[in-house]
């Protein structure tokens, strides 16, 4: 920076000494002569002052460059230094894992062994429903199988072993604990559980999961049919002996899908308009079936009784009422009396037989209904592979459910109706059959007397 400041300088004074010059003419030539030898020397002694500063800056560039040049072999050099040390190292690296690998000799291979064991214990220990009863017994087996990177101690072996023992100790024992249970609706409760082994637990509303990944303990979606959840609170308030218990040993799989079977009540809806009307069929069928019976029986209880005493007929029973059609026609002929007991008897068939064949009708019709659910369970079902196709089998259970569960509701209506119109039927006709045989006898009687 100096340098170039004295330039700068030197440059401004020869333009004021030319500036002067030219401001002050020469008077004669002699002055003339002197003033450019002023001039030159003057020229000459600042183009000597520049060189010497050209010189001087040239000299310190070279300086630089040979401390840049120093610079850089002092570089190389070190980079040899540490190429060869790196080397070195490797070197070294390689001695020190032959001696490491001849030093463990078999503990190495026990070192796979133990990551590999407690690996599989992790993955068969934290999913077990022992961990609801003993919780954070996963802990040390997962820095076994991911974190440790050594040899393990005795220590960690002696850890894995009892977890490992601890685990097929209790695949073997029914036991009871108290643990914290989420309901259903969000709430928790301490309750009572009951562990068979490590295939279920049992709470106070039945059978009982464990999220693993939450460490909690929850109650089925959906508990399985009633006589599996009775057996399973019968096994939960035991004290002692033998109790049947039924387990699930697929450890919950079997129960999840439990929970996916559907009720009798979704199977029942599941039949549509068509199988509520069915249920009302079979309803009606049933009650008329009933009442009949109930009259019937009642009906042949008065006839009974009016056979023991036949000669004070009722008009509160069919026989007295035909009796009393006899009593008041034995004047007659045996013709016309066998014509007005028929009327007589004619006029008790439709109390008798009433509501009789609205049960046979009933049960024909039913069938037929569930075949009627049946092609409109299978048209839906076409209608929906046509918009959908076959892709989501989801998508059709509905109809199909439809296509199957109409055509049972309606044998199993059917086939109650059948034996209930028998079972009238048959009490009907017995009836009537008194009735004729009764009748026949007074004809026969009347007959005998005329003849007589």
């Amino acid at each position: 920076m100096k340098p170039v400041f004295k330039s700068l300088l030197a440059a401004a004074t020869v333009a004021v000494m030319s500036s002067t010059a030219v401001a002050q003419e020469p008077a004669t030539l002699q002055d003339l002569l002197n003033s450019v030898k002023e001039n030159r020397a003057s020229e000459a002694k600042i183009n000597a002052q520049r060189e010497a500063e050209f010189q001087s800056a040239r000299a310190d560039k070279q300086a630089l460059l040979r401390k840049a040049q120093s610079e850089l072999k002092a570089e190389e050099d070190r980079g040899d230094r540490l190429q060869q040390q790196f080397s070195d190292n490797e070197v070294t690296l390689n001695e020190k894992a032959a001696e490491l690998e001849q030093a463990t000799g078999t503990l190495g291979e026990m070192f796979g062994v133990v990551r590999q064991a407690s690996s599989e214990a992790y993955g068969r220990i934290a999913t077990s429903i022992v961990s609801a009863q003993y919780p954070g017994r996963d802990e040390f087996l997962a820095r076994m199988s991911e974190e440790s990177k050594g040899l393990p101690n005795i220590d960690e072996l002696e850890e894995l072993w009892i977890s490992l023992q601890t685990e097929m100790t209790e695949q073997g024992s029914v036991v009871k604990f108290t643990t914290d249970v989420i309901n259903l609706d969000g709430g928790t409760n301490s309750q009572e559980v009951l562990r068979v082994g490590t295939f279920n637990l049992v709470g106070d509303e039945g059978y009982l999961t464990y999220d693993d990944e939450n460490d909690i303990v929850q109650p089925l979606g959906r508990q399985p049919d009633g006589y599996l959840v009775s057996a399973a609170k019968d096994a939960r308030e035991a004290t002692s002996g033998f109790v049947p218990f039924y387990a699930d040993p697929s450890r919950g799989q079997i129960l999840g899908l439990l929970k996916q079977k559907a009720t009798m009540s979704e199977r029942y809806h599941a039949g549509g308009v068509v199988g509520y009307v069915i249920t009302g069929m079979l309803a009606i069928g049933l009650l008329i079936g009933l009442y009949k019976l109930i009259t019937l029986t009642l009906i042949g209880g008065k006839i009974r009784s009016q056979l023991k005493n036949p000669s004070a007929p009722s008009d509160k029973n069919p026989l007295g009422r035909i009796l009393k059609v006899y009593s008041e026609n034995k004047n007659v002929d045996a013709e016309n009396l066998e014509l007005k007991l028929d009327e007589a008897i004619l006029r008790e068939l439709p109390s008798i037989d009433s509501g009789i064949n609205v049960i046979k009708i009933f049960a024909a019709i039913a069938p037929l209904l569930g075949l009627l659910g049946t092609v409109l369970g299978m048209i839906a079902t076409f209608q929906t592979i046509t918009l959908f196709g076959t892709g989501d089998p989801r998508m059709m259970a509905g109809s199909i459910s439809m296509a199957l569960v109409t055509t049972a509701q309606g044998i199993i209506a059917a086939l109650p109706l059948i034996l209930t119109h028998s079972i009238v039927a048959s009490k009907s006709k017995s009836i009537v059959h008194i009735l004729d045989e009764q009748t026949a006898g007074i004809i026969a009687a009347h007959a005998e007397s005329e003849k007589a």
